[in-house]
C-alpha cells in the first residue's frame, strides 16, 4: 500500500467526474424508463385480457432469462440489420450510449414489471371494487387507488433494485463508452497505474451503495413501524 500513488487519482479527477456524469446519466434515464414501461408491462400481466397477459408474461421471462451483458452486445450491435431492415438500406448504428440506454430500459422494464405486479397484487381486491362502486374506471382506479399505495408499498424494494441498476451502469463498457468504470481504465491504461484509480472506483461504488443501503434499511423499519 506504500507504494500506492493516490495522485494520480487527483490527477484524473476531471476525466473521472465526466464518466460518473455519463453513468448517472444513464441510470437515471435508465430508472426512469424502467419504472415507466415497467408498471405498463405490470398492468398487462394483470390484465384479464389473454392477447395482453400472455405476450407480456413471455416477453418479461425472456428478457429475465438474458444476460444483461448481452442485451447490451445485441443492440449495440443489431441495431444496423434492425434499421435495414425497416429502410431497406444499410442502416447506421445509433451509437454505443443509446445502444446502452434502449438495453437498459428493456432489461429493467422487466425486472420492475415483476416488483410492480407483487406491489399492486399486495392491495387487496376490495379497494379497486369500491373504485368502481364509486363510479371510477380501470384506469381511474388503478391511478388514483391501487397504484399509489402499490408504490408505497413497493418502495424499499424498488429502491434496492436502483442500487442494482447503478452497479450494473459499469457493464457500458463493453460497447466503449467511458462511464466511471471506463474513465478509470482509460486513466489507468495511459497513466500505467491502473491499481489506483481501480481502487478509487471501489471505494466511490461502495461508499454510494452502502449509503443507499442505509437509506432503504431506514425506510423499511419506518414503514414497519407504521404497519404495527
Amino acid at each position: 500500500m506504500l507504494e500506492l500513488d493516490w495522485n494520480i487519482v487527483i490527477k484524473n479527477l476531471p476525466l473521472l467526474w465526466k464518466g460518473m456524469v455519463l453513468s448517472l446519466k444513464l441510470f437515471a434515464i435508465a430508472l426512469v424508463g424502467g419504472i415507466f414501461f415497467g408498471t405498463l408491462l405490470a398492468m398487462a400481466r394483470l390484465s384479464s385480457w389473454w392477447i395482453l397477459r400472455k405476450p407480456s408474461q413471455w416477453l418479461v421471462d425472456a428478457i429475465r432469462a438474458i444476460p444483461f451483458i448481452m442485451a447490451i452486445f445485441w443492440f449495440y450491435f443489431l441495431t444496423p440489420k434492425i434499421v435495414g431492415a425497416f429502410t431497406g438500406e444499410q442502416g447506421e448504428a445509433i451509437g454505443p450510449f443509446w445502444s446502452a440506454v434502449i438495453a437498459f430500459i428493456l432489461v429493467e422494464s422487466a425486472y420492475f414489471s415483476e416488483i410492480i405486479r407483487a406491489g399492486i397484487q399486495s392491495i387487496p381486491r376490495g379497494q379497486p371494487w369500491a373504485a368502481y362502486a364509486l363510479g371510477m374506471n380501470y384506469w381511474q382506479a388503478m391511478g388514483n387507488v391501487v397504484l399509489p399505495q402499490a408504490f408505497r408499498n413497493m418502495l424499499p424494494i424498488m429502491l434496492t433494485q436502483a442500487i442494482i441498476l447503478f452497479q450494473d451502469t459499469s457493464l457500458v463498457y463493453v460497447v466503449g463508452l467511458k462511464d466511471f468504470l471506463g474513465a478509470a481504465s482509460t486513466a489507468g491504461q495511459i497513466s500505467g497505474r491502473v491499481v489506483e484509480l481501480y481502487l478509487f472506483v471501489a471505494l466511490v461504488y461502495l461508499v454510494i451503495c452502502f449509503s443507499l443501503s442505509r437509506v432503504v434499511k431506514r425506510l423499511q423499519e419506518r414503514m414497519d413501524v407504521g404497519r404495527t
